[in-house]
């Protein structure tokens, strides 16, 4: 945790799954977790993997990830600079959690849609991450 945090005002949660959704809820930071599960990846690969996303939002996204030290950034000195991110020891304790909601999300196209490899684009089943 970072010192800032340590020194800001405390705040309260009722139940830990909100603290969890704070840090890795919303539309993009899961599924920028769970493509970095599966190895080191610059903004580029992202963006191809994820193309409907705004380089604005994942930038901002990314900030928001390394702030709260689930991803790290690694800058090489070199021309043009070439940055990658990639999910530090405490980002991979999301993996669990990942895994589970991908899972449920497959269960669930299933039972909705009847087949899930209809809806999921150049579907991946969950267990290429495990």
């Amino acid at each position: 945790m970072t010192e800032e945090r340590k020194n800001s005002a405390q705040k309260k949660y009722k139940v830990g799954v909100e603290a969890a959704l704070e840090v890795m809820g919303g539309k993009w930071k899961p599924i920028i977790i769970y493509h970095l599960m599966t190895g080191r990846k610059r903004s580029s690969e992202l963006r191809r993997l994820m193309p409907s996303i705004t380089q604005k939002m994942l930038t901002t996204q990314l900030r928001a990830l390394e702030k709260d030290e689930i991803v790290a950034r690694k800058v090489y000195k070199e021309i043009p600079p070439k940055v990658e991110y990639e999910l530090t020891s405490y980002g991979w304790g999301l993996k669990p959690a990942l895994d589970l909601l991908c899972y449920w999300g497959e269960d669930h196209l299933e039972k909705v849609q009847g087949e899930k490899t209809k809806v999921l684009e150049e579907f991946e089943s969950c267990t290429k991450n495990i």
